[in-house]
């Protein structure tokens, strides 16, 4: 079975829904507010394993309340938490508006996030076991540069999304086999807003990138070939906090099964569809049966088989 090794976030989601999002200094009254365990680390954790894949989680949660919750969330989807550390101080929360259109706002406060400055034991034998390592940023720059080095080091794929968007260290690019931004997180890397140039700019660090595009697809692009655009399934969004997530957890493991590159993206795009058209971060993810239902209903051809 495909092995993925996640290096990220745990944070519990305290998620408000509201018919608009407030302007600044407004006050608007809400909906309806749900906790949900979150964190683009353990969210994408959760769609790899829903996706198929054994997967295994490196981070902290707190020794707050939250903490057993999300380390029981992740256990329950079936991604091992046996390195997943309990930090001194609150779990990381992420404090999300969702409006009726679907948009979301997010504001991150790390908690026990910001205790990963590096590995720890055991984790890089851990990375030497996966086809891929998944990075986001919400950890310190620190930690996600030394997993990404070792696991180049070790041979092992590494993917990343560069989320919250920051400038990234040359050590961590180098690192990087795929990149995977949104387009205002690739404009934010560039400075360039077109999708197509920005992508064409990242080329210069990393060797492939994916610039995720929302309803529109995403873009796919390699050193020396033209590249690739593959649309998104028409889907009526309800929420669409971690649907990015979604996609490179799915994404992840349609790659490392040896998917070719735009039956991986359309079969990650339909995991996402499938996603948005749920509330949650990764209570909204689908399962592999699902997203296979999905993609060959999209497609009218018989699903990849690997």
């Amino acid at each position: 079975m495909t092995g993925i090794v996640v290096l990220g976030s745990t944070n519990m989601d305290l998620v408000a829904f509201v018919a608009r999002a407030p302007a600044r200094g407004e006050t608007v009254t809400g909906r309806a507010f749900r906790t949900v365990p979150g964190g683009k680390g353990a969210n994408q954790a959760v769609a790899a394993a829903r996706a198929g894949a054994e997967v295994a989680m490196i981070g902290a949660v707190g020794a707050d309340d939250f903490g057993p919750r999300l380390r029981a969330a992740l256990d329950a989807s079936g991604v091992d938490t046996d390195l997943l550390r309990t930090a001194e101080g609150p779990s990381g929360t992420a404090h999300i508006v969702v409006d009726d259109e679907g948009g979301n706002s997010i504001v991150v406060v790390p908690g026990a996030n910001g205790t990963v400055t590096s590995l720890d034991h055991g984790d890089d034998a851990l990375i030497a076991t996966a086809d891929a390592l998944l990075l986001q940023l919400e950890l310190p720059l620190s930690a996600v540069t030394e997993g990404a080095v070792t696991a180049r080091r070790l041979g092992v794929r590494t993917i990343l999304t560069p989320a919250p968007a920051q400038p990234l260290p040359p050590e961590l690019l180098a690192a990087t086999d795929l990149l995977v931004p949104n387009e205002h997180e690739a404009a934010a890397l560039t400075g360039i807003a077109d999708p197509h140039g920005a992508a064409e700019a990242l080329l210069r660090t990393v060797p492939e990138v994916v610039v995720t595009l929302g309803r529109a697809g995403c873009l796919y692009a390699v050193r020396g070939a033209a590249p690739l655009t593959v649309p998104a399934p028409g889907v009526t969004a309800v929420d669409t906090t971690a649907a990015g997530d979604t996609f490179v957890g799915a994404l992840a493991v349609a790659l490392a099964e040896g998917r070719p590159v735009e039956r991986a993206l359309a079969w990650a795009s339909s995991a996402a569809a499938l996603s948005v058209q749920r509330h949650g971060a990764s209570t909204s993810m689908p399962f592999r049966a699902e997203i296979d239902a999905a993609h060959d209903a999209r497609t009218g051809l018989e699903v990849d088989t690997v």
